[in-house]
């Protein structure tokens, strides 16, 4: 195989993180720059042309639309460079399935995309960094990589951008997919894909938006009383992300001061808290005015209805279509 050329966007993270101390539980994320991780990666004779360029170096709780922007930019003018076969992102974990799933509805599809992250810091025992950038090497570097829109790779998993989550704070096996666990599974010297690309030379779903519209998550608990929906929504508010219990449940208070704002025209998407499980169209949807977020967790119901706002998409119809197709 001859070797790639790859660009490699460094965020920060844990994967970039240090402790100070092998096995130490607190660390500071994002200390490694990306020419001292790309040096411990070329170190491993994998065959590729690695680029690097430093986005930021961050914890990625502070993850920002300054900082999508500029991996937008970046990944956008790789895609069109004819030398460049594909871009890998280093990607702190918190985060990582709300940038990934933004470029994926943004991005076309006709070169691979692979965010990586480590659950553990770059000095600490057992540390699964290198492992796992080299296993998105291997993806990248794979012809078959390409349409299937942005993948992340964690552990040996490798799950589309639009299934991937966080599920467990700690441990390499700390992400899942839903509803589909893995696209692909991965080791340094390996790679065995579940089916052909489905994307194939598909365009951007939509065009980026640098500000996105103002589009809270509304998290519900028992015994929540409605007057939370008044603190949460603001005059710059332009939809919003019901975290519901169970199949996206709320408590019939809650549900009434929805009802009243879905009557003005604010877009209201039911999704779940749960990790898994699909929240499916009932029949007061309709008299409601709600849209339902189908697989998508609160997140990422969050990012779609934010670029179907800044997209002039306002039609529930419209709305509710392009959460069925996810």
């Amino acid at each position: 195989m001859t070797a790639p050329n790859i660009l490699v966007l460094a965020t920060g993270g844990t994967i970039a993180g240090a402790a100070g101390d092998a096995i130490r539980h607190d660390y500071r994320p994002g200390q490694l720059g990306i020419e001292e991780l790309l040096e411990r990666v070329r170190a491993l004779g994998i065959a590729a042309s690695l680029t690097g360029k430093q986005i930021a170096n961050i914890g990625s709780e502070d993850m920002s639309p300054a900082i999508w922007a500029a991996l937008h930019r970046e990944t956008s003018a790789a895609m069109a460079e004819p030398e460049c076969d594909g871009v890998i992102i280093t990607h702190g974990t918190d985060t990582v399935e709300e940038t990934a799933f933004l470029l994926d509805l943004t991005l076309p599809t006709t070169k691979p995309v692979v965010l990586v992250g480590a659950m553990r810091p770059a000095d600490a025992v057992g540390y699964d960094g290198l492992r796992n950038f080299a296993n998105a090497l291997q993806v990248v570097r794979s012809p078959e990589a390409a349409g299937r829109g942005v993948l992340v790779v964690m552990g040996d998993k490798v799950i589309a951008a639009r299934d991937v989550r966080k599920a467990r704070t700690r441990g390499i096996d700390a992400f899942e997919g839903f509803p589909r666990a893995s696209v692909a599974l991965v080791t340094p010297s390996a790679l065995e894909w579940f089916g052909a690309p489905w994307r194939v030379d598909e365009p951007a779903r939509f065009a980026f938006a640098e500000a996105l519209p103002d589009v809270p998550i509304l998290t519900v608990f028992a015994g929540m009383p409605a007057d939370y929906v008044a603190r949460l929504v603001t005059p710059a508010t332009r939809g919003i992300v019901v975290e519901g219990l169970g199949e996206g449940n709320m408590p019939d208070p809650v549900r009434q001061a929805l009802v009243a704002l879905a009557a003005k025209g604010l877009p209201v998407v039911r999704a779940s808290r749960l990790e898994e499980g699909l929240v499916d169209r009932e029949p007061e949807d309709e008299a409601n005015g709600f849209v339902t977020a189908r697989a998508l967790g609160p997140p990422k119901a969050r990012i779609l209805l934010a670029l179907l706002i800044a997209s002039g998409v306002a039609d529930l119809v419209a709305i509710q279509r392009e959460y069925d197709r996810r």
